[in-house]
C-alpha cells in the first residue's frame, strides 16, 4: 500500500524532540505557573509523558518539593539532561503504572505524535487512568489552524488532508510523509469529553505568562502581558500557535 494511504496508526513517527535546554527550562517554569505554584509544590508524584530532552522533568524535580518524585516516559531516549528524575522507555500510548499513581501529569506537544484519533483517545484515557482523583494534567498541542506547521515549518500543512500533506512534504523535500496530527480546539474538547476528562482552557493565560517568563527584562512584554485585552487575544485564538489546557478527572 502506498505510504500516503496508510492508516495513521501504522505510519512511522519521526523524532521531534526539542533539544534546546534553555527553552525547556522556561517551558517548565510556565507549566508550573499555569498549574499553580502551590498546587505544584504540594505534588509528590509527577509524571511527564514524552520527555524528549529531559530538561523539563529535571527542572520540575529541581523546583518541586524535596519529597517529590518525577517520572519521565518516552518511546525513544533522546535525553540530554538525565539528573533528578526516573526515566522509563515505553511502547506506544500505554502507561506502565497503576491507576491513580500521579498528582501532576505533563503532556507537552505529545498528542499530535501518538497516531490517529483512536491512539489520541487512548493517550488521554491512559492519562485519566493514572491520575489521582484530585490530580491535574497540563496538555499542550499545536493548533491545527496555525499558519505555519511547527514540526516541518511549512505554511498551512496541518490544514490539509493527510494524502495532500504527504505530497506537500515530499515536494518541499522535508521528508516522505507528514507524521503529526495537530488538533483544533473543537477536536481537542471532544476527545477530552470522550476520555472522561474535565478541561479548562489556559491558552490566553499562557500567552501572558510566555511574555513574562521568556522576556522578563522587556518593558514591552510586561506591558502587553498586563494590558493586552483578553477579547483581543480571543479574536486571534484561531491562529494562536499552541492550544493549552489543564485537565482533571470527571465524575465516575
Amino acid at each position: 500500500m502506498p505510504k500516503t494511504m496508510e492508516p495513521a496508526s501504522e505510519r512511522s513517527r519521526l523524532p521531534h524532540a526539542v533539544l534546546d535546554e534553555a527553552s525547556r527550562i522556561l517551558k517548565a517554569r510556565k507549566i508550573v505557573a499555569l498549574l499553580g505554584e502551590q498546587r505544584f509544590s504540594d505534588a509528590r508524584r509527577i509524571l511527564e509523558i514524552g520527555c524528549g530532552s529531559g530538561a523539563i522533568s529535571s527542572t520540575l524535580a529541581r523546583i518541586g518539593h524535596a519529597d517529590a518524585h518525577v517520572t519521565a516516559v518516552d518511546v525513544a531516549d533522546n535525553r540530554i539532561v538525565t539528573d533528578g528524575y526516573t526515566f522509563i522507555k515505553v511502547d506506544g500510548t500505554s502507561l506502565p503504572f497503576d491507576a491513580g499513581s500521579f498528582d501532576v501529569i505533563v503532556t507537552n506537544h505529545v498528542i499530535e505524535h501518538v497516531g490517529d484519533r483512536s491512539e489520541q483517545l487512548h493517550h488521554l484515557r491512559e492519562i485519566a487512568r493514572v491520575m489521582d482523583a484530585s490530580a491535574i494534567t497540563y496538555l499542550a498541542v499545536p493548533n491545527k489552524w496555525r499558519l505555519i506547521e511547527p514540526h516541518f515549518r511549512l505554511p498551512l500543512l496541518s490544514w490539509l488532508p493527510i494524502q495532500v500533506a504527504d505530497l506537500y512534504v515530499r515536494l518541499m523535500r522535508r521528508g516522505d510523509h507528514y507524521d503529526c496530527i495537530p488538533l483544533s480546539d473543537a477536536e481537542a474538547r471532544k476527545l477530552f469529553q470522550e476520555a472522561g476528562l474535565i478541561h479548562s482552557e489556559s491558552t490566553i493565560e499562557a500567552v501572558r505568562l510566555t511574555l513574562l517568563i521568556e522576556y522578563p527584562e522587556s518593558r514591552i512584554a510586561r506591558f502587553l502581558s498586563s494590558s493586552l485585552p483578553s477579547p483581543l487575544i480571543k479574536l486571534a485564538k484561531p491562529l494562536i500557535s499552541t492550544l493549552i489546557y489543564t485537565l482533571q478527572k470527571g465524575s465516575p
